[in-house]
């Protein structure tokens, strides 16, 4: 078709990475627990794993209504929206003092909120302007999801070191100040393609315009083929391993790196061990796996492309059961822990490229925004579960004083991905029929 005067689609693409870098605030979530577990919040490792959990679980359940409000309502005003709510969720978060359920309400509830309503809308806008590029595209358009974790988290520490001169509490509102400015500018190029449109010089193969399956399916649709529970079985997994690590790295590691320097005689009291170790877990989370896992969105995205959504998800999910069996014992050496926080965030990255892409190869991308919404809460139940399992036994090794103790975790979600691999081996495009097609 003549495509006349229409937008540069690349301004969708930066647009995505704005609103991407304020949402990957969720991720950062492990530069704030230190703080909350001492005075005056005092609150126990599981305590600051739920409300880390809640925030993932609301993220991943609004994500459908998500999906569903950018199909009927201007994609940028849905986006706009979501970060009003993540900014009012952090502001709130300042306000309410050391209060669990404050948080939890804040943080968990508002902020998950704002990041379900506001995610989709990048992927689904991104991947009508790159039909021909579906891999990429969703590469690039989350990319800054795991970029943002890093930016917020050396921003709050490292660099700027907000929390220690200013506080949590003014932290959070700066912060929600922040989202609300920068998601209302990425959300601008949020606009839909003019209908028909094709990027010039692309023809769609065979199919190529409904997906690799050849269907256009709406929800209810997907929701009778099988392939929607394999992948939704696949992500569970993917996710549980990387938001597991995300959320307990930084105690986890101050804990077994700590261990690690006192018994190999360094001559460190157990305070400056401490503080040792929580130095290079923090440097392990914000640098290594927070880089890695912006990187892996891109790199899995584009090598999607290339060999294709199967054999990636196979590759990904694979060596992401054999890193989590082997980061246990990684984790007390120093650099061994960068490496496997930097493999498993490259990997855990790759979730966000390769299963919006699958969900449009599959069921096709005219419904991919409500498609994915609901393939996404594969997403929260992870959230639920390996954050939550992983501080249930941290707090059993700080009871007990046996590092052993944080062991089963890892190889619950090691299992699991290689599970996730195997389903993803027997993973086939859904047959067309007419009948169960979308009009």
């Amino acid at each position: 078709m003549e495509n006349g005067r229409v937008m540069n689609r690349w301004w969708v693409v930066i647009g995505a990475v704005v609103i991407q870098l304020c949402l990957g605030v969720i991720y950062a979530w492990s530069v704030f627990t230190p703080v909350l577990t001492e005075a005056p919040y005092n609150f126990t490792k599981v305590q600051t794993q739920v409300i880390f959990s809640v925030g993932l679980a609301v993220f991943a359940l609004v994500m459908i209504a998500g999906g569903q409000l950018q199909s009927k309502f201007p994609p940028r005003l849905v986006a706009i929206a979501g970060g009003v709510l993540l900014g009012l969720g952090y502001i709130l978060a300042g306000l309410v003092g050391p209060s669990y359920y404050g948080l939890i309400f804040s943080i968990g509830v508002l902020g998950g909120a704002g990041i379900g309503l506001a995610y989709v809308v990048p992927i689904a806008v991104g991947l009508r302007w790159f039909p021909d590029k579906k891999g990429l595209l969703t590469g690039l358009a989350v990319g800054g999801f795991g970029f943002g974790a890093l930016l917020w988290i050396k921003i709050a520490g490292a660099w700027g070191h907000l929390i220690e001169t200013l506080g949590v509490e003014n932290v959070f509102i700066g912060y929600g100040v922040a989202f609300i400015v920068l998601v209302g500018l990425g959300a601008l190029p949020m606009v839909l393609p003019p209908e028909g449109y094709r990027p010039a010089g692309w023809e769609p193969q065979s199919g190529a315009s409904k997906g690799s399956s050849g269907l256009e399916l709406n929800v209810g649709g997907m929701l009778r083929k099988p392939q929607f529970y394999m992948i939704w079985l696949m992500f569970v997994a993917g996710a549980m391993a990387g938001l597991m690590v995300i959320g307990i790295i930084k105690l986890f590691a101050t804990e077994v790196l700590s261990k690690a320097f006192l018994e190999a005689g360094q001559n460190l009291t157990e305070a400056a061990a401490g503080e040792k170790a929580a130095a290079i877990a923090g440097t392990a989370m914000a640098v290594y796996f927070a880089l890695a896992n912006g990187l892996g969105r891109i790199a899995w995205g584009s090598i999607s492309d290339l060999l294709g959504r199967k054999l990636s998800l196979i590759l990904m999910l694979g060596s992401q059961g054999v890193f989590m069996f082997l980061f246990y014992s990684m984790a007390s050496h120093e650099y061994l822990l960068y490496l496997g926080c930097a493999l498993i965030g490259f990997n855990f990255g790759g979730n966000f490229a390769l299963f919006p892409a699958v969900t449009a190869d599959l069921f096709g991308s005219k419904y991919v925004g409500q498609n994915y919404g609901v393939v996404f809460t594969a997403y929260g139940i992870g959230g639920i579960v390996g954050p939550i399992l992983a501080g249930r036994f941290g707090d059993l090794a700080k009871s007990s004083g046996e590092i052993s103790a944080w062991l089963p975790p890892f190889v619950i979600a090691g299992i699991a991905c290689l599970v996730a691999a195997l389903l993803a081996l027997m993973l086939k495009p859904p047959k067309a029929k007419a009948e169960e097609s979308a009009s």
